[in-house]
């Protein structure tokens, strides 16, 4: 199995783990309060969920920053999000933190043997190493469910409704990806999908700050994603991009919060998935690109 095969099997798994996720015991408002969430890549999406779906009690920081700001976690609890349990700021993090909690697939990695606690996170994958889907989706349930109380079985129709929709989206060599306080985490798990799997650079960021930044080095033909829902701010935002020639496409996205997460992510998966299937792409980006992964292995680990 090459590893885009591997991607796709990777995202039909979800649907089983939708119906099997168990959610975390919910952490209390005063521990809330006091903790951390933290992590690199699909991990550091997952804390910043934790963040929003906490209506930010928890904090979400990039680990490199609390390393270098000791203050920010004294006698705070800290979640280190890691698939691997392999990073190594995550590892000197939970070394130098009292009240360390590795939420990790390798309860026997460094990560989890150096931390006080360890939540393990359980899934079935491929076996071949390709981008992350359905251990994304394990990890962001985790960290969401430790700070509300959910139920994931009433998201299973999301799985098609976002295959679905995914195939009505045109890409052109310019993408951006808009997001809201909850969807935004998955604007730029979005965008690490396009860099993993094709190499393409991606443009993300919240709808408000768009119309401040990174509107001006739009072009006509450039595609705009918008993971929110209709409204007069939104409306009013893709009018005039398609008046100027922008192609867009603005998602209907369910009412629940959780629900508009888990859409948005199926989306992501399958809009990527696509393009590599169009390009007849077999391997991942960041496979075969050895050098530049071996830069990233050298980073961070």
């Amino acid at each position: 199995m090459n590893s885009i095969d591997a991607f796709e099997n990777e995202i039909h798994l979800q649907k089983k783990l939708l119906k099997s996720f168990v959610p975390h015991k919910q952490l209390t408002a005063n521990i809330q309060k006091n903790s951390i969430f933290t992590g690199s890549g699909d991990s550091l999406v997952s804390s910043m969920l934790a963040e929003s779906f906490s209506n930010s009690m928890v904090r979400a920081f990039d680990p490199l920053d609390l390393l270098q700001n000791s203050s920010l976690f004294f006698k705070k609890r800290i979640f280190l999000v890691s698939i691997s349990g392999k990073t190594i700021t995550n590892i000197r993090l939970a070394k130098l933190s009292k009240k360390s909690i590795a939420i990790t697939s390798n309860p026997q990695s460094t990560l989890a043997k150096v931390s006080k606690k360890v939540i393990h996170l359980e899934f079935e994958n491929s076996g071949i190493f390709t981008g992350g889907t359905i251990s994304f989706l394990a990890s962001a349930l985790s960290c969401i469910s430790l700070v509300k109380k959910f139920n994931t079985l009433q998201f299973s129709k999301l799985f098609e409704l976002a295959k679905n929709d995914s195939k009505k989206i045109k890409l052109s060599k310019r993408i951006f990806i808009l997001g809201n306080f909850h969807t935004y985490p998955i604007s730029i798990y979005f965008a690490a999908k396009f860099y993993e799997l094709l190499g393409t650079p991606v443009n993300y960021s919240r709808i408000e700050q768009f119309s401040h930044m990174e509107l001006f080095s739009i072009s006509k033909g450039d595609t705009v994603i918008i993971l929110d829902n209709r409204n007069s701010h939104n409306n009013a935002l893709v009018k005039k991009l398609k008046k100027n020639g922008i192609c867009v496409f603005q998602t209907n996205l369910p009412r629940s919060k959780l629900g508009q997460v888990i859409y948005s992510i199926f989306l992501s998966q399958f809009v990527v998935l696509n393009e590599a299937k169009r390009k007849n792409k077999k391997e991942c980006h960041f496979i075969t690109s050895k050098k530049i992964r071996q830069v990233s292995n050298d980073m961070i680990y």
